[in-house]
């Protein structure tokens, strides 16, 4: 299948390729079980991302707290010490209406693709630890990149931009993410190649969704912060880096 026309838009979207650097390192068998623990870590993050903006912005409490329990047995895992994967039946059973709290008039869309997107990561987290099992690849804790929190640093601390920034910053996650895939799958065995082919439809639509719900919210054009975070998430992925995760920049090491 040609994925070319998925892909366009990224590539515009995005202020550089993935360095040839980065996908030389990222491909070696030795590499592997580092890549996919941090990918699997990634899509947690991206479903915790999620679960905050519905939880602060729009949902009343019990229902937040009810999506917040979708995320206990997942980060019970990654971040106990026992690693218990009562996940894998936890992710069949992802149901709850969320009551919103307030009449924003875009609430109800930041609802409808936060609880998609969070199910799509949930689901993607435990089809990479389905890959690690049957490769048995061990699971170990590492340490976080240094991409999330210096996309962070560029949002701004006052409403709505703040949200603005931030839906802003996950449309970049999003769409490094879906470039990264399509960017690697090729140097991957047959099965992993698959998969991460399989994921760039729905990490496409996640980059459009946030972006989309960032033009929604904000009064004011946000193509120049778009500009500006793209121009610091472009700093981020080509420039040193001492450590390889899926959204590190040039290894160094």
């Amino acid at each position: 299948m040609n994925y070319a026309p998925l892909l366009e838009p990224i590539h515009q979207f995005l202020h550089c390729r993935t360095p040839q650097a980065w996908i030389d390192e990222a491909r070696k068998p030795e590499n592997l079980t580092l890549l996919l623990t941090d990918h699997m870590v990634c899509e947690l993050k991206a479903a915790q991302t999620a679960v905050w903006l519905i939880r602060k912005y729009v949902a009343d409490k019990p229902s937040g707290d009810a999506i917040l329990a979708w995320l206990q047995p997942y980060e019970d895992f990654i971040f106990g010490e026992n690693h218990d994967s009562n996940f894998i039946n936890a992710h069949k059973n992802l149901t709850k209406s969320i009551i919103v709290r307030n009449e924003l008039p875009w609430a109800d869309d930041l609802v409808e693709k936060m609880v998609l997107l969070i199910k799509e990561e949930l689901h993607h987290f435990y089809q990479v630890w389905e890959i690690m099992q049957a490769r048995d690849l061990p699971y170990r804790k590492i340490t976080a990149s240094r991409y999330a929190k210096g996309l962070l640093r560029e949002v701004t601390t006052h409403e709505p931009d703040t949200l603005v920034d931030k839906l802003i910053c996950g449309a970049y996650i999003e769409a490094r993410s879906c470039e990264r895939f399509a960017s690697l799958a090729s140097y991957l065995d047959e099965q992993l190649e698959k998969f991460y082919i399989s994921l760039l439809r729905s990490e496409a639509r996640h980059y459009q969704d946030y972006l989309a719900l960032a033009a929604q919210i904000s009064p004011k054009d946000i193509a120049p912060r778009v500009r500006a975070i793209g121009e610091a998430e472009g700093r981020l992925i080509s420039s040193p880096d001492t450590e390889l995760r899926f959204h590190s920049g040039v290894p160094t090491f």
